[in-house]
């Protein structure tokens, strides 16, 4: 798994890419406990099972968006950015891949027809204009 960090401010997560190769345990998380999305990767065993749960009711405060892509088929260039717009990665994202978006600008290309992936994101969700800053000129 790989965590980046900004360059720009210390300790500041911008972004956590789990790729399927690196599901060799039973469960990472991509996510710190402190994160609004808490994602996990797992590899799971025949005979796994996990007791019927539900979740309790719980007030959250919540300042900004986060996102997650997971990749199902085909492939997409993915590109992010640090706290100061600059490009910090340039990657490939292909089948089995997640990432989790925490402050990173993103953007992404489309590399293969039908290419599919889910992605997730907390809500609520109140358009565009409330939810998202371009970067540069596109």
């Amino acid at each position: 798994m790989n965590r980046l960090y900004s360059k720009v401010k210390k300790n500041c997560l911008l972004l956590t890419i789990l790729r399927s190769s690196d599901l060799v345990e039973n469960r990472i998380d991509m996510s710190p406990e402190e994160e609004y999305l808490q994602v996990s990767g797992k590899k799971l065993t025949e005979g796994t099972s996990f007791r019927p749960h539900r979740h309790n009711k719980l007030t959250r405060e919540i300042d900004r968006t986060n996102e997650a892509w997971v990749f199902l088929s085909g492939r997409v260039r993915a590109k992010f950015y640090d706290l100061d717009d600059s490009l910090i990665l340039d990657t490939e994202m292909t089948a089995g891949d997640c990432v989790v978006v925490f402050r990173a600008g993103h953007a992404f290309e489309v590399l293969e027809d039908e290419t599919i992936l889910y992605e997730f994101k907390n809500g609520p969700y109140y358009g565009v204009k409330a939810d998202k800053t371009y970067i540069g000129d596109k």
